[in-house]
């Protein structure tokens, strides 16, 4: 491979992933390359390697949730320097609309989203604008930096329930956001959290962070009713799940994007005066809470994380369809 060349993972199908050369890109005016170090693997990327995804449309390189170092900053681009240790935003926004105007710019009408909309990090290089950018403290590792953009997916959800501390949260999914979500709902007070998923592994992991957890709601006693319930999974069954769990008044945030269309009980919803919220992304505060989150040590992940090069990344995404084991995240490595 010359010096001006790359790989990169690239999505050419349902279930096919291969390893291409590809020329390094070169940063354009205010925008930064950064060297991936570390690249994680996202639920909404499982449903694009299978084809189920209307955003990720091949060929792609997928990849945003990343760290790596600054290798060359372009022109107008004044912030960092070449090695400075990194991690990013990876929702690009306008800035100008009235939504980037007034604190929600996720949902900007003219966002695109690094590893959808342009190449990812799932190769040795990313472009990505100098705005998006953020400095890792010196305590901070490139796994850790990685779990940013995750963390602010999991900050925002909170941020919409509006928890108190006395409120009974259900968790619908535990995989790396509903694990996280969990952790945040532990910074907002609540120490009555149940999460839900099939895989039993990875609800051995909710219990180590403190969470009631089981296959179903019966298997837990089935007569529960929740304040708020987060579906971080996005299935018919467990958005259902989500809002017949909720006593009147209740609120349940959908985060998870599986499926595109659901039948939901909208009776009871009407007559329960049940509050529903979609959960897209985060704003730059809640990337930013997230930093600061992980720089304070207030957050576990790492004990179930794994790392497998790049190469290996389409074998991860197979590990990932037909069940992790107790495996949190799969970060890719380019080194």
């Amino acid at each position: 491979m010359g010096r001006d060349a790359m790989r990169a993972l690239v999505y050419e199908g349902p279930r096919i992933m291969t390893i291409r050369e590809r020329d390094i890109p070169k940063p354009a005016y205010n925008e930064v390359l950064i060297r991936v170090e570390r690249a994680g693997i996202c639920g909404s990327e499982l449903s694009g390697y299978l084809g189920h995804n209307s955003l990720r449309k091949p060929p792609l390189v997928m990849g945003h949730e990343f760290s790596g170092t600054v290798a060359r900053i372009g022109a107008g681009a004044a912030l960092f320097k070449p090695g400075d240790r990194v991690t990013a935003n990876p929702l690009i926004t306008c800035g100008r609309c009235r939504a980037c105007m007034n604190g929600a710019s996720q949902r900007c009408v003219s966002r695109k989203l690094i590893g959808a909309h342009c190449p990812g990090a799932f190769a040795d290089y990313v472009i990505v604008p100098e705005r998006n950018v953020y400095k890792l403290h010196d305590t901070v590792s490139f796994d850790e930096g990685a779990f940013a953009e995750p963390l602010a997916c999991a900050a925002h959800v909170c941020k919409l329930v509006k928890p108190l501390p006395t409120d009974r949260l259900l968790i619908a999914g535990a995989g790396p956001i509903g694990l996280l979500t969990l952790q945040v709902a532990q910074m907002y007070g609540l120490r009555n959290v149940t999460v839900i998923d099939i895989n039993e592994e990875r609800l051995s992991i909710a219990q180590e962070l403190g969470a009631v957890a089981g296959i179903n709601l019966q298997s837990l006693g089935g007569e529960q009713k929740f304040d708020a319930a987060v579906d971080a999974v996005g299935l018919e069954a467990t958005r259902k799940l989500c809002v017949e769990s909720l006593r009147p008044g209740g609120k349940v945030i959908f985060s998870g994007l599986h499926q595109d269309a659901s039948s939901l009980p909208i009776n009871f919803i009407v007559r329960s005066e049940i509050q529903m919220l979609g959960a897209f992304a985060y704003h730059s505060d809640d990337f930013e809470n997230a930093l600061d989150w992980i720089h304070d040590g207030r957050i576990r992940l790492s004990p179930w994380t794994i790392h497998a090069p790049l190469e290996q990344g389409g074998a991860c995404f197979e590990t990932l369809i037909n069940g992790s084991g107790k495996i949190a995240k799969i970060l890719l490595t380019t080194n």
